[in-house]
Parts: structure tokens; sequence; C-alpha cells
């Protein structure tokens, strides 16, 4: 979404490295079926949405679904609902990808569903999440003035969480209390596409700055020596010290959340393509391998790569959909091995979740099947979570236009030119 996070990171997606690389075949990903599939979900979606009154309520969000139901669960939109971006912009996603004036018009009025979050006080960093996957997809798809005007409002509100002394956004503002200070989770990574693009899209100059700042910082403090990333670093508020690392949804404070080291890719290759800062490249390659180094033979992580209870633990198909729409492009900036390296790991990662193991196809009506929220505290283990099927979708938009980039001879920066 590079306006969206999904469709901004489309437009940064370059093929040259991709080119270049050894006549070996990828592996095989049946791309037309996958999103025909997403799309016939979408419909599906739409329907049980609409229930037998044929009306929707826009405002109740599709959220998850358990294995007790065939539905989505909704929840209201509110600041408190960190998820609420994200159903918009797979509408987005779909009716990019399908032309679907139906899909469209639904688009329109999720998205415009969200408007009392971009005019509320922000509640949290989560701000870039709600809005930029809905309002930014849409800008970019639409090029409607009224829903720049909403991003870059957005950006505003986030931007007054940042911290200076720190150097940071304060990602929880209700948890200061709880984790004993200044408070930033690797999430807010993701965040931080939001400022960037604001910051060259008619928005104040100075976003650019918080989250140059922002990403620099997180890389000195927030990953241990092995490039395995912490949930939460806390910073004392008033020296900027960094305190302590701590996992909040983790298995333990030194274990590898599966969700936060895909964020860490993610964002780190974000960074790189919004600053050209090459240590940002660098460094979304290291915490990549790490990720990449202890997967299962299906690429699908268990939720904690240390939970002592694998191979028995719940798989986190989230996960692998944020790090096979983030290599997706992080191969795109490299050449030669490394770039068919991650090329063919988000290759595998695709091709696991279009079968039958992960697919929700008849059994519900979302995506994907057998994604985790937060597992300490008990919440939404094994289920189907609108997150994990925005980020599917993400990857195979990109998917394709790398594709199409490729059978056009073109050589250049795809995920740029499609942006927010």
């Amino acid at each position: 979404m590079k306006l969206s996070q999904a469709v901004y990171a489309i437009a940064a997606l370059s093929f040259s490295g991709l080119c270049s690389c050894s006549a070996v075949k990828s592996p095989a990903v049946d791309l037309d079926n996958s999103l025909a599939y997403c799309h016939n979900q979408v419909h599906k979606s739409l329907s049980a949405l609409r229930g037998d009154s044929g009306t929707i309520d826009y405002s109740m969000i599709p959220r998850n679904i358990s294995d007790s139901s065939t539905t989505w669960h909704c929840r209201p939109v509110c600041p408190e609902e960190w998820c609420s971006g994200f159903w918009p912009g797979v509408l987005w996603y779909d009716y990019e990808n399908t032309g679907d004036k139906e899909i469209l018009a639904e688009a329109e009025k999720y998205t415009d569903a969200l408007r009392p979050l971009v005019d509320a006080p922000v509640y949290d960093h989560d701000l870039g999440f709600t809005v930029f996957l809905s309002y930014g997809n849409a800008y970019r798809l639409t090029g409607k003035e009224e829903y720049r005007k909403a991003v870059l409002a957005a950006a505003d509100s986030l931007a007054t969480l940042f911290n200076p002394t720190v150097g940071t956004i304060l990602s929880w503002p209700r948890n200061v209390e709880m984790f004993g200070g200044h408070n930033t989770i690797m999430d807010n990574m993701m965040n931080l596409e939001m400022l960037f693009w604001a910051s060259k899209n008619g928005g104040n100059s100075y976003l650019y700055d918080i989250a140059f700042s922002h990403a620099e910082k997180t890389m000195q403090h927030h990953f241990r020596d092995d490039y395995s990333a912490y949930h939460v670093s806390v910073y004392n508020p008033e020296t900027g010290d960094f305190i302590r690392g701590c996992n909040h949804q983790g298995y333990d404070d030194n274990s590898m959340w599966a969700r936060g080291q895909a964020w860490a890719i993610y964002g780190y290759t974000m960074t790189y393509r919004e600053t050209s800062d090459r240590r940002f490249l660098d460094f979304a390659q290291k915490v990549a391998d790490r990720y990449l180094s202890d997967l299962p033979d299906d690429m699908i992580p268990y939720w904690d790569f240390d939970d002592p209870a694998r191979p028995e633990s719940p798989k986190d198909a989230s996960a692998a959909c944020v790090v096979a729409s983030s290599l997706l492009e992080l191969s795109s900036y490299i050449d030669g091995d490394k770039s068919k390296e991650y090329y063919d790991a988000a290759l595998k990662m695709l091709a696991s979740l279009e079968s039958d193991k992960y697919r929700s196809g008849n059994k519900n009506d979302s995506f994907l099947l057998h994604s985790v929220g937060n597992y300490p505290a008990g919440s939404e283990i094994d289920y189907s979570i609108v997150y994990a099927d925005y980020y599917y979708l993400e990857a195979l938009t990109r998917l394709k236009g790398m594709k199409a980039s490729e059978s056009n001879g073109e050589n250049k920066n795809f995920m740029a030119s499609n942006k927010r």
C-alpha cells in the first residue's frame, strides 16, 4: 500500500534483480486460481454480511472466524479496534484485480465508515493500519482528494505520539505504566509507511524525519545479536535511555515471535524503499535470513519459533503472508542468487497457503485458516484472521504486478509506480 501498505508495497517492487538470477525454475503458484478464489470468498463474505435483511451494517468490520463458525465475527469501528482497516483494504485489492464495480461500491462504503477514526484524537500507533490500508488504497485506486486528505490528517495525528528525546513513536499510551516507560512495539514499523507517504504527498516534511528516526532507533535497540526481534522496547521518556526489550505476545522475552519478526522484515524493506538508505536494506536481509533459517518444511511458521511445544504448537499463517509479501519486494532491490532465494521463498510460502491445508474454502468465508492473534492472552488461537487475508491478497497482487512487468520486458520499480 504504499499509499496503503499493501498497495504502496506493490508500487515499490522492481523485477530487475529477479531477471538476472539463475535459470533454475522457481516454485509454481497458481496465481490466477488464487486470485479467483479470493474474489469468490469476498463475494461469499459480503453475502453473509448482508444476511436476511439484505443490508450491511458498515459500522461493524470483519475481524476473525473461529473453528466453530463459518462467517466473520465483526467488531465495531472504534479507535480500540486496530484491525478496522484490513477488510476495506481487502476489498480495494480485490477491486484492483477484478474491476468488479460491486466490490468498488463496498470498498467505498466500508472506507467511509472509518471516517470517525480519522477525526478522533489519536489512540495509539495503529492509526496507520486503520487509515492507510483503507484510505490509502482508496486514493491510490481512485485519486479522490478526500481520501488523500484523510491520510494526511491521520499522519499528523500519529506524529503527536513521537517523543523526540527517545526518537520513536509511543506505541501504546495506555500501557506506559505497565511497561515502566515509553513503549515502542515492532508492529509500529508498519505504520511508518503512512508517515513517509504523507511527507511526499502534500503533508508536513517532518513526518519523514519522524519515521526515519523511529526506524533507526528501533534498529539499534529492538533486536538481539542474532537479529531476532523483541516485541516491545521500553525507554526512559525523559532521558531517552533504552531500558529493556521484552515479548508481550511471544513465548518469553528471549523467543522469536513469528509475527513480530514478520513486521520487522516488512518494515525495514519498506523503509529502504522510502529512504534509499542502504543500511535499512542490509538490515532487512539480516532479519529475513534469521526468519528463514528455522522454518518448517511447508514454510509456514509456528506462532513462536522458540515454543517448546513445537511441532505441536499452532502455526501462524498471518506471519507467512506478511513475509511472503515483503520478500517479493525485498527480492526486487537486490541482484543475483540472493534475489532469487527471497523470491523463491515467497513463492513456496504462497504455494503452501494455496493448499487445502491452509485455504478456508468451504469451511468458512475467509481466505485462510490457521493464524494466531495473541497466544499468551489465549486470543484468536488457530483462527482465520482478517490481516492474514489482507497480506495474502497483497502478496498475490504484488506477484501479479511483477509477472506483468516481466512479460512486458520492463525493468523498472513496479512497487513505486503503484503506491497510493
